[in-house]
């Protein structure tokens, strides 16, 4: 880790240098949330000022008021709350390796998705190197820059970029734990860029508009709910720089395209 051998580290050292977020979460309960996100630093004999200052940046950087938060309690948090509470205490001590150990499995859906998206957000603000482990082969595809499947006795049995793995699987094991509907987890990995998009004046939508960042599977979504033949995509400036329809999601999935990019390990 950051060039040198683990074999070689006391293993309470190595331990404070690998940020740890699990789907427990961990909280201490007795501790406030400023007192948990220090924990580390304490350890690591920080000042208090520079922890307290720590402990401020982090949460904001995760989406929650340091006034509002900082000195409340873990029970008086929801579920999705702690969960980023758990990853500001992970960074505390800004670790060069997070490992993240299904870190949103006792999440409902609905907030699953929404720390998910905050996740990609975060990483590409801290540009940490991520270990992600997740039994959801969609969370991987969603989430990981490269994918390890792992089999029984903790076995490599593919490692590679989500959309080989998706195009090219290894071997009936990899198969397997892909599952079904493979095209259509290709989609998230295309951005709708790559589509070739139809005249803006197609579009039929009420209000409803995909973006250029989003990916061919959020468009595919927005069209199903819609019950629309074509939407607008607009630009990050909200310009309307085309339309794009079912047909023109098919066309792509044939093609050699482009993926996105996300940014964490998974």
């Amino acid at each position: 880790i950051d060039g040198r051998d683990v074999l070689s580290l006391d293993p309470s050292e190595l331990r404070r240098h690998i940020g740890y977020v699990i789907q427990q979460i961990g909280l201490f309960p007795h501790m406030t949330i400023a007192e948990n996100i220090g924990v580390v630093p304490k350890l690591l004999n920080w000042s208090k000022a520079k922890t307290n200052d720590r402990v401020h940046e982090l949460l904001t950087t995760v989406g929650l008021e340091p006034g509002d938060f900082a000195h409340r309690y873990p029970k008086q948090l929801s579920g999705g709350q702690q969960q980023r509470v758990g990853v500001a205490r992970a960074l505390a001590a800004d670790p060069p390796v997070m490992l993240m150990d299904e870190p949103f499995g006792a999440t409902d859906p609905i907030t699953r998705e929404k720390l998910q998206a905050e996740f990609l957000r975060l990483q590409a603000s801290i540009g940490k190197t991520i270990i992600f482990v997740t039994h959801d082969f969609d969370e991987a595809v969603r989430l990981g820059d490269r994918i390890a499947v792992l089999s029984n006795r903790s076995q490599i049995e593919q490692f590679d970029t989500p959309a080989n793995i998706l195009s090219n699987p290894a071997n009936d094991y990899v198969s397997s734990f892909i599952g079904l509907g493979t095209a259509i987890k290709r989609l998230v990995l295309i951005p709708v860029t790559a589509a070739r998009l139809g005249p803006a004046n197609a579009a039929t939508g009420g209000g409803t508009t995909v973006r250029t960042t989003d990916s061919l599977r959020d468009a595919l979504d927005s069209l199903v709910l819609s019950g629309l033949p074509a939407l607008a995509v607009v630009d990050e400036l909200n310009k309307t720089v085309g339309s794009i329809s079912v047909d023109q999601i098919s066309a792509v999935l044939g093609a050699e395209v482009p993926v996105l990019a996300p940014t964490a390990e998974a």
